[in-house]
């Protein structure tokens, strides 16, 4: 089980530095919008390979931060029925959900997305817009992103296993909108009475 955990933990590390990368192509992307809104203003030109680059960035930082939400546990869940089970009941909640319905989507997806990323490829494929970018960077976005949420996937089936037999803490305890709303409350006070 050492081993796994050492696999987790590499993971871990590499979705947390790629999951807090990218959250500056957001930046870009905003910087690209406002140079082109004011290129197209100024003087009244436009590139649809610019809004096109405004796409991808964002795509890149969604797909690309997907696993890096799943490792920090901030994925949709349905906190009002979850929170109603005990901590056990939400261990195996989890562990099912990772192997029943996370991993085989993202298997599926990856290879799917094999096929339709080496067409692209190959053929040369480019957006139908006039002066757009080429697709085979987008769609292999979609590869990376979901094989990144695979091995977090794995990453994370391996930590809830060693939570559940009690080899390590609970890296996300459970804590409902409500408490974190209140815990941030309370630290928001207490910066406040500093």
């Amino acid at each position: 089980m050492q081993a796994l955990l050492a696999l987790s933990r590499a993971i871990d590390r590499i979705n947390e530095v790629i999951g807090k990368s990218v959250g500056w192509l957001i930046l870009v992307a905003i910087l690209v919008s406002a140079v082109n809104a004011t290129v197209r203003k100024v003087f009244n030109t436009s590139s649809n390979a610019w809004l096109e680059l405004q796409w991808y960035l964002f795509g890149a930082a969604f797909l690309l931060a997907a696993a890096y939400t799943l490792k920090q546990n901030e994925h949709i869940r349905i906190d009002i029925v979850y929170g109603m089970f005990s901590r056990r009941v939400q261990h195996w909640i989890d562990l099912l959900g990772h192997i029943l319905f996370l991993m085989p989507f993202v298997i599926l997806m990856i290879v799917y997305f094999i096929p339709y990323l080496s067409q692209s490829y190959n053929s040369g494929e480019v957006s139908n817009n006039a002066g757009g970018l080429p697709l085979w960077p987008a769609k292999s976005l979609l590869l990376i992103g979901f094989s990144l949420l695979a091995i977090q996937g794995i990453s994370e089936i391996i930590k809830k296993i060693a939570v559940m037999r009690g080899i390590i803490p609970d890296p996300t305890p459970f804590v409902s909108h409500h408490q974190a709303a209140e815990q941030e409350g309370e630290a928001l006070a207490g910066e406040i009475r500093k």
